[in-house]
C-alpha cells in the first residue's frame, strides 16, 4: 500500500530536478549581491519564481499519479442528475457511414487481442485532437454473427471475421457480446465473401449502449420514465430513428421526448407503445460463450488481489469503502495501463455520513474497462480520519471478477469464490482489519501469517449467502 506522503516526497524530488536550473539563479544573485552588482535583484526574482513553482508542480504530479479523492473533489456541476443506477459514458465518436447504411446488431462469437503495445511505459501521453489514437487503441480480432432481419431490404444473418481497433472505453461491449454496427450497401464488402451485403462499420458508443454498459432511460411525452437498459430490440429501433433524424442528444443517460421535434417524438412514442404491447425480456448481462471473448487476461492493468495493507493504517482505524462510477468521459491523455478519464464517483463513507459525488481525473485500467458491463464498483481505502480516499485497483479488479479469487483451506481444499463479490468483499475487510496483506488473488490459509485468521475466513465463507465455488464467467 503506497502512502500519499511517500508519493509527495518522490514527486518533490522530480519537481526539484525539473526546476533545478531556475533556483540556481538564487546562487547567481547572491554572488552578484556580494559583488555589489545592481542586477542581483533580477537573478533573485528569477530564482524565487522558480522555487515557488516547485510546491504546486509537486502537488500536480502527485494528483496525476496518485488516485486520491477528498471531499474537496465534490462535484460542483449539478446539471446532470445521477440516480443510483445511472452510468453515463462519453466515448469517442464512430464513423457514421452513408445515408444508405443500416444499423443492425452483431453478436461477438469469439474475440482475441491482436496488438496493444504502446511505448512510454508508465508515463502520461497527451494528444491534441485525436481522442482514440491507434497507439493506445487495442486491435481486436472478432468473429461476428450479424443479424440483419428487421428492415426492408435486409439480408439473411451471416458470420464474418473482422479486425477492429476498439476504444478502451467500449471494450466491455466486446466482452458482453452485443455490438451495434452499420451495414453500408453503397460501399464494397469483401469480394471473397458474397454473403456480406456491404461494408460493416462498428458504432462503438452505441455498442456500449446495446451491451448495457451505458444505462438508458426515456422520458415520454406524458412525463413517464421508462428504463430501456439491456432491451436491445427497442434500443436498435431508437438508434435507427435517431440516425434518420440526424442524431439525438442524450442528457446524461436520458432521452427526453418532450424536447424533440414532434414528428420524431411521435416515432419514439410508437416504439414505446409497441414495447408495451409486446414486452421484451431484458437481455443477459453477458451473452453465452463469454469465455471465448474474455480479453481481460490479455489487457494491461494492475494485478488483482486481496490487497496490501499497512499495519499502522489498520491499527489507527483505516477501513475499506466502496464507490461507484457514475460517469466516465474520454480525454486526450493516455497511460500504458489505460486511458486517463474524467470521472464522477459516488463514495459511500464508512462513518455512516451520506454518500457524496466526487469528480476526479483517473487512469482506469483496461482490464477493468473490459468488464464494465458487469460492475462499476470501485474499492477505496479510507484514511483513518475519514477525510481522504485512495482508489485500490488491485482490490477493485478482484471484486470486479477480472481474476478468479480462490481460498485454500487449512486442509488444502481450493474454493474459487469469483461468483460471490460479497464474499470477496467480506474477506478483504477481514484481512484489512487485522493488518494482513495478501497481494495475490489466492488466499492460502495454510501459511503461518494467515493461520490466525483462518477460522474467521472459513466462518465468513460458511455464513455467506453467495454461492462459493461458482464462476461468474
Amino acid at each position: 500500500m503506497r502512502s500519499y506522503g511517500r508519493v509527495v516526497i518522490g514527486n518533490l524530488g522530480c519537481a526539484v530536478i525539473v526546476c533545478f536550473p531556475v533556483p540556481l539563479a538564487l546562487l547567481v544573485g547572491y554572488g552578484a549581491w556580494r559583488a555589489g552588482d545592481d542586477w542581483a535583484w533580477i537573478a533573485f526574482a528569477i530564482g524565487g519564481a522558480g522555487s515557488a513553482a516547485i510546491p504546486p508542480l509537486t502537488l500536480r504530479f502527485t494528483r496525476q499519479a496518485f488516485p486520491r479523492i477528498t471531499r474537496g473533489d465534490q462535484l460542483k456541476d449539478r446539471s446532470v442528475s445521477y440516480g443510483d443506477d445511472t452510468f453515463v459514458l462519453w466515448a469517442p465518436r464512430s464513423e457514421q457511414g452513408s445515408a444508405q447504411a443500416r444499423v443492425v446488431r452483431a453478436d461477438v462469437l469469439e474475440a482475441s487481442l491482436v496488438r496493444y503495445d504502446p511505448e512510454g511505459g508508465g508515463t502520461f501521453t497527451t494528444y491534441g485532437g485525436n481522442l482514440a489514437p491507434d497507439e493506445f487503441t487495442p486491435l481486436i480480432r472478432m468473429r461476428l454473427h450479424v443479424r440483419d432481419g428487421e428492415e426492408a431490404g435486409a439480408s439473411a444473418p451471416f458470420d464474418v471475421t473482422v479486425r477492429w481497433r476498439v476504444p478502451s472505453l467500449c471494450l466491455s461491449a466486446v466482452t458482453a457480446g452485443r455490438l451495434a454496427v452499420l451495414i453500408d450497401p453503397s460501399r464494397p464488402a469483401d469480394p471473397a465473401d458474397p454473403r456480406v451485403p456491404g461494408r460493416i462499420t462498428p458504432l462503438w458508443p452505441r455498442s456500449a449502449l446495446l451491451a448495457g454498459t451505458r444505462t438508458c432511460r426515456v422520458i415520454e411525452l406524458d412525463g413517464r420514465v421508462t428504463q430501456v437498459t439491456r432491451q436491445p430490440v427497442r434500443q436498435l429501433r431508437q438508434m435507427r430513428i435517431s440516425r434518420e433524424a440526424g442524431g439525438i442528444e442524450m442528457a446524461g443517460d436520458t432521452i427526453d421526448l418532450r424536447r424533440l421535434d414532434p414528428a420524431v417524438a411521435a416515432r419514439y412514442t410508437a416504439v414505446a407503445e409497441q414495447a408495451r404491447a409486446a414486452p421484451e425480456d431484458r437481455a443477459p448481462v453477458t451473452e453465452p460463450g463469454e469465455e471465448s471473448r474474455w480479453l481481460v487476461d490479455s489487457l494491461p492493468g494492475e494485478a488483482a488481489g486481496f490487497g496490501s495493507v499497512s499495519r499502522r493504517w489498520s491499527r489507527r482505524g483505516g477501513v475499506l469503502v466502496r464507490a461507484r462510477f457514475l460517469q466516465m468521459t474520454a480525454t486526450h491523455t493516455f497511460q500504458h495501463h489505460g486511458p486517463v478519464l474524467d470521472s464522477v464517483l459516488r463514495v459511500h463513507p464508512a462513518d455512516g455520513t451520506p454518500p457524496f459525488d466526487a469528480a476526479r481525473r483517473l487512469t482506469v485500467p483496461m482490464s477493468y474497462l473490459a468488464v464494465l458491463h458487469r460492475t462499476r464498483t470501485v474499492v477505496l481505502y479510507a484514511a483513518p480520519n475519514g477525510r481522504s480516499f485512495v482508489v485500490d485497483w488491485a482490490r477493485t479488479g478482484l471484486l470486479a471478477g477480472t481474476t478468479t479469487a480462490t481460498v485454500i483451506t487449512p486442509d488444502g481444499r481450493e474454493l474459487p469464490v469469483a461468483g460471490g463479490p460479497e464474499v470477496i468483499w467480506a474477506l478483504m475487510n477481514l484481512l484489512a482489519s487485522r493488518g494482513l496483506s495478501n497481494p495475490a488473488p489466492v488466499l492460502d490459509l495454510r501459511k503461518r501469517r494467515l493461520s490466525g485468521a483462518a477460522g474467521a475466513v472459513m466462518e465468513a465463507l460458511r455464513n455467506s449467502a453467495s454461492p462459493v465455488g461458482t464462476q461468474d464467467r
